[in-house]
């Protein structure tokens, strides 16, 4: 039951986390996926939600098992030998406080490694969407050595991963043999001065081998939730984003009388770090005209395109259609009823029908 309904249950939170993040991005504005890599947007909708789906799944398990049989242990011994048990339950801070260190690197080793598997996954999609190109040019040698470069990094931060978990790991293990060695010394020293009996110091060394499965739990669930947490963060960064092109509240649909586009004054530019692609631009194309923007690359043809749907934001100005400001209609509607012929077609994967 466990393990079919467990795993079922962390299987639809991520099935409704990558919906809801798909929906998310849906919602984004162009300049959102100027400055992210698709393949880097790949790696949060897929492996980040498998991770937190793991961790829903069996964190809560880990944790309720280990604090039953941790507490359970702690009861039974105290009730043998008072002493005994305090001076063998005071290894455990300094132990709780060893995880907690490398807890933290392990953390950050991981941030690092789903970065880099993000730009794995990134490198590949250009190389692959660009075959045909690729191709022309024989360009294959070059996109290889592209690629090991970023596949030399993921296996750096592996590195670095592996590393802290296995001190970790090593460090818990070397813990629990403490606790063995402490029974023993302290068992024998209570033995020989008569407040503890041959058989109690027995029940004491069983109990620490029933201790050692918690703490192995525990240490499993310390990778668990550095795995599904780092993957957490990086989904949230996502959520958080909030698309900058949004229906303002009153937002009305577009009614089309006649077809007049008007720009007034509009200035624009991709970022704030580069050039104005436009500077208080003024235009009107009257109903039924045709209108030819023309200049070499990049002077921004598209770009005057684009701003009348709003797939950007302008930064100053206004676009009206028939005397309509575009940035208080409804997205949707604005959209609907412009035409866009694409210069570069995308087909999306199916069939005709």
């Amino acid at each position: 039951f466990v393990d079919y309904q467990g795993h079922m249950m962390g299987a639809y939170m991520e099935r409704d986390l990558r919906a809801e993040i798909f929906a998310h991005l849906q919602t984004q504005s162009f300049t959102f996926f100027y400055g992210h890599k698709v393949g880097q947007l790949m790696t949060r909708v897929t492996n980040d939600t498998n991770n937190i789906s793991e961790l829903y799944q069996h964190g809560p398990e880990d944790i309720l098992i280990t604090g039953i049989k941790f507490l359970g242990t702690f009861i039974i011994l105290i009730n043998i030998n008072i002493p005994l048990t305090l001076i063998v339950f005071s290894c455990m801070p300094p132990m709780v406080a060893y995880a907690v260190h490398f807890n933290a690197k392990m953390r950050i080793a991981l941030r690092d490694a789903r970065d880099r598997i993000g730009d794995v996954n990134a490198q590949v999609e250009d190389a692959l969407g660009g075959i045909r190109v690729v191709a022309s040019f024989t360009n294959a040698a070059f996109e290889e050595k592209k690629f090991a470069v970023e596949n030399d990094r993921f296996l750096e931060s592996r590195r670095a991963g592996y590393k802290s978990e296995a001190l970790l790991s090593g460090g818990i293990v070397s813990f629990t043999h403490l606790f063995t060695i402490v029974v023993m010394t302290f068992g024998g020293y209570y033995i020989l001065n008569g407040p503890l009996a041959i058989a109690d110091l027995v029940t004491f060394l069983l109990y620490m081998g029933l201790l050692v499965d918690p703490i192995k739990t525990g240490r499993n669930f310390a990778r668990l939730y550095q795995s599904g947490i780092t993957g957490f963060d990086r989904v949230l960064e996502i959520l958080d984003t909030q698309p900058d092109i949004v229906d303002h509240q009153g937002s009305q649909p577009l009614r089309i009388s006649g077809g007049k586009i008007q720009f007034e004054s509009v200035s624009f530019k991709y970022d704030s770090s580069h050039q104005a692609v436009f500077n208080q631009l003024d235009l009107t194309i009257s109903p039924g005209e045709f209108v030819a923007l023309v200049g070499p690359s990049g002077v921004g043809k598209t770009t005057l395109c684009s701003l009348i749907p709003r797939f950007y934001q302008v930064d100053s100005g206004r676009i009206l259609i028939d005397d309509q400001d575009t940035s208080n209609l409804q997205l949707e509607s604005l959209r609907s009823q412009i035409a866009v012929v694409q210069q570069d077609v995308y087909l999306f994967d199916g069939t005709v029908a």
